[in-house]
């Protein structure tokens, strides 16, 4: 199972590329990668790169792919799953927990379903935080002959394995805390960070 790092945003709402901020030392994207590859079902970890950030990011060390549709989560999904089935993040979700990842991984390979993504009780669904079949290309590639690019429609599509976020154990919900802004950065206990 590859991890897929999706590093394609502008960080607008961050002001500046949130992805490479310091924190701790490291920029914020190797705090996910670390906790990513923590993860015991997960075999390789990779980046997908908008073609701005991909020079930058292949300076960590990672294989770098870089999604050259440019049309948000959907694309870089796509792209990620050219290589494999693949479990999805985005790369400002510093606070992963490994054994939430390896709890889907392993409920997507038993239900084999298309997609195995957390879903809240009202519906919502994290499917920055989910597993894809390689199969799932399929759909995607439908839904970019529509230019329907949002992921949730894609999802909807197929057969689903959804996981009732209520049922699992409370702390495992700090793995979809994701950075927006620079605000968001007070509740990893940083006031100032460096760039």
């Amino acid at each position: 199972m590859i991890g897929a790092v999706l590093a394609g945003g502008r960080s607008k709402r961050f002001g500046g590329n949130k992805l490479l901020y310091r924190i701790d030392g490291k920029p914020l994207i190797l705090h996910t990668i670390e906790r990513l590859e923590s993860a015991d079902e997960i075999d390789e970890v990779v980046i997908v790169a908008s073609p701005e950030n991909a020079e930058k990011l292949k300076t960590f060390g990672y294989q770098v792919l870089v999604d050259e549709l440019l049309v948000g989560p959907i694309g870089g999904i796509y792209t990620a799953l050219s290589l494999g089935d693949a479990f999805v993040t985005a790369g400002d979700m510093p606070r992963i927990v490994p054994e939430f990842v390896d709890y889907i991984i392993k409920y997507f390979h038993k239900s084999r379903k298309a997609v195995c993504v957390p879903r809240w009780i009202n519906g919502h669904i994290e499917p920055l935080h989910a597993a894809y079949s390689m199969g799932f290309l399929d759909i995607i590639e439908e839904q970019l002959a529509l230019e329907e690019y949002k992921i949730k429609r894609a999802i909807e599509k197929v057969n689903v394995c959804y996981l009732a976020i209520e049922k699992v154990p409370p702390e495992w919900r700090e793995s979809f805390f994701n950075v927006n802004r620079k605000d968001d950065l007070r509740k990893l206990g940083i006031s100032e960070p460096l760039v």
